[in-house]
């Protein structure tokens, strides 16, 4: 796709086409670079109120009742087993 100002603009199935082009070590490290510019930005993108508030009534009730609950490898236990 072409744009007023002459510039090639590639579609989301363009790009999409283009990835699966790549072998898989491209991939990768394709996926590193798209990595590492997000985490050069991640500062920017800031938490909201909820999200903090959220945040804060989760440590608080952990610290109330810390042996509630289960650790990650039960939890992911639990989720992979057949109901």
């Amino acid at each position: 796709m072409i744009n007023k100002g002459g510039d090639i603009i590639m579609t989301h199935s363009d790009l999409q086409a283009e990835i699966e082009q790549l072998d898989i070590a491209e991939r990768i490290l394709l996926a590193e670079e798209i990595w590492n510019s997000i985490a050069v930005e991640q500062e920017r993108v800031g938490v909201t109120q909820a999200q903090k508030n959220e945040l804060d009534r989760r440590l608080e009730h952990y610290r109330e009742s810390p042996d509630e609950g289960c650790s990650w490898d039960e939890a992911k236990k639990r989720i992979r087993s057949p109901k």
